[in-house]
């Protein structure tokens, strides 16, 4: 197994955004009580989790399409049921993030 071969740009950039996410619960958690004006980390945190919701359902959806739309191109006898399949996934998707969004939107 090759080293490029693990690190790619998706690998580095999952990396990156845990890193990031650690670093951020780690300054936010080590806070003490601010002011009325100032706004911790944690107060950003359902914002970030909402961000992520909604990059993750975009990112899904785009696979999905992408791939639907590349079978029924193949076999077009069956793009009825593929486009059906594409069509209860992506609903399946977006109510996973309209149920992450009201988790993330609960103070």
């Amino acid at each position: 197994m090759k080293i490029r071969s693990v690190l790619t740009v998706r690998t580095l950039s999952t990396l990156a955004a845990v890193l990031v996410t650690m670093i951020c619960a780690d300054f936010a958690s080590a806070q003490e009580a601010a002011g009325a004006g100032s706004r911790s980390l944690i107060e950003l945190t359902p914002f970030f989790g909402v961000g992520l919701a909604v990059i993750g359902a975009a990112m899904g959806i785009g696979k999905l399409a992408a791939s639907a739309y590349e079978s029924m191109a193949r076999q077009p006898e069956v793009a009825g049921n593929i486009q059906t399949a594409m069509i209860i996934a992506a609903a399946l998707i977006e109510g996973f993030t309209f149920y992450a969004l009201f988790i993330c939107s609960q103070k």
